[in-house]
């Protein structure tokens, strides 16, 4: 894809860093001091429901008990097998995560993992095997995650989105090296590349079994780069991808524009439904944006503006834009997944099992209606489940942050100073109200 866009050679200058110095003390202010280890298991609740979920991931191992991988890269791929159990409706509202405050947790109120088991790959097979056999339909959900993300951060918001959607799917987290650091970025980056064949082998190792009739894959944020390069190669690989595979659910992708368009065309012609989820007040992707040489960010653009409105027609993606959803963490970035009438929607749409519509919706001010049932607004079997990606930054403990915010602005948060403020606007186009959050 290609558009009339301002390359700004400097891009990754004083304002990138003063902004993302910003971002960070928001995200301090919203901590409250969420205890790390949240994946101990314990003694499951009667009054809780749980998600079973296959792990593989290409993280290293961590050395305290209840984190199991941390965000260091391993040699190889290492599977799990994690059941979380998540807390009643008197607890929660669709869209939370309901963090512990102490461990250990208390599966009446708090997600908590009643099992984390490590497991080899031979294991891994046989659990995803029974686990298809038993499913309604045979098809499975793949998530990956995006930037900043926590090993449990990944697991617990995937199973949020697999509850909260009621999705029939087999659960499988790909999830790969991330510091959950802001201030990492380049690093979750090149993780994302160290990570392409481990993924493309899920995907190879998908298409083969023949117990899956059906794959889906949700990717969000920087995870989209990664889900786009192990689709790529595999088509590349297979020449084409396989009929199983149905719908590719990009979510706030954090993708160069022009990069997108020429991996669509990699795939061939012989590729998923996709469907792109859009946010044009998504702050985060704005940061994205001046880091990478002020090239659009494809989960940021405009979808009826030239030349995307077209190019995105000529390639049959099919576009949602949540610009006006109102739901979320302050950066705009996690409407998807904290949005409790979309999330209640994918699940009414999950169970109906439509086909995607090749429209472009604006969910908007359409929200009510769309959640009452209104079958013109969005579709999806295996599909709309995917439109709930996992948080870029959830409510967490960064434990360090502190230190990288003082290294950047001073102990005396010196970026909520004027000039910082009139360069926030100019960056992202956000309102002086935003700017201040």
């Amino acid at each position: 894809m290609t558009g009339d866009l301002s390359r700004d050679v400097n891009a990754p200058s004083r304002l990138h860093y003063r902004y993302v110095a910003l971002i960070s003390l928001t995200l301090l202010s919203a901590c409250a001091g969420r205890p790390t280890g949240v994946l101990e298991p314990v003694a499951a609740n009667p009054s809780a429901a749980q998600v079973e979920m296959l792990v593989a991931t290409t993280r290293g191992r961590a050395s305290k008990p209840g984190e199991m991988f941390s965000g260091e890269r391993a040699q190889s791929p290492t599977f799990a097998d994690i059941t979380v159990s998540i807390p009643p409706e008197t607890a929660r509202k669709a869209g939370d995560v309901a963090w512990p405050r102490k461990l250990p947790p208390n599966p009446a109120t708090d997600f908590a993992a009643v099992k984390a088991d490590e497991i080899d790959r031979l294991a891994a097979e046989k659990w995803l095997n029974s686990h298809v056999r038993k499913s309604s339909d045979g098809s499975v959900l793949v998530f990956i995650h995006g930037f900043n993300n926590h090993f449990e951060d990944a697991v617990f918001r995937f199973a949020q989105i697999v509850h909260d959607s009621g999705a029939r799917s087999v659960p499988v987290l790909a999830t790969w090296p991330s510091r959950g650091s802001l201030l990492a970025y380049g690093y979750d980056r090149e993780s994302t590349n160290y990570t392409r064949n481990a993924v493309e082998s899920l995907f190879q190792y998908l298409a083969r079994d023949p117990e899956v009739k059906e794959v889906s894959i949700l990717a969000h944020s920087m995870g989209n780069w990664l889900a786009l390069e192990s689709l790529r190669q595999m088509a590349i690989r297979n020449d084409g991808l396989p009929a199983k595979f149905k719908n590719v659910m990009l979510a706030a992708p954090d993708v160069d524009v022009d990069v997108f368009g020429s991996q669509i065309s990699d795939m061939g012609k012989r590729r998923p439904r996709f469907t792109l989820f859009v946010s044009r007040d998504d702050r985060a992707l704005a940061v994205s944006r001046r880091v990478w040489g002020n090239v659009s960010r494809l989960g940021a653009i405009d979808p009826e503006q030239s030349p995307y409105k077209e190019e995105l027609a000529a390639n049959g993606i099919t576009v949602v834009d949540l610009t006006k959803i109102k739901a979320g963490d302050d950066l705009h970035h996690t409407k998807f997944a904290e949005s409790p009438e979309i999330v209640q929607l994918i699940g009414r749409r999950l169970s109906d099992r439509q086909t995607l519509t090749d429209s472009r919706v604006g969910l908007g001010d359409h929200i009510v209606a769309a959640t009452a049932g209104a079958a013109q607004t969005v579709g999806t079997a295996a599909g709309l489940v995917v439109s709930a990606p996992a948080a870029i930054v959830d409510q967490n403990t960064r434990q360090n942050y502190a230190h990288h915010v003082e290294t950047l602005v001073g102990p005396s948060g010196g970026a909520k100073s004027t000039t910082t403020d009139r360069e926030c606007k100019r960056a992202s186009g956000t309102s002086s109200r935003d700017c201040d959050r």
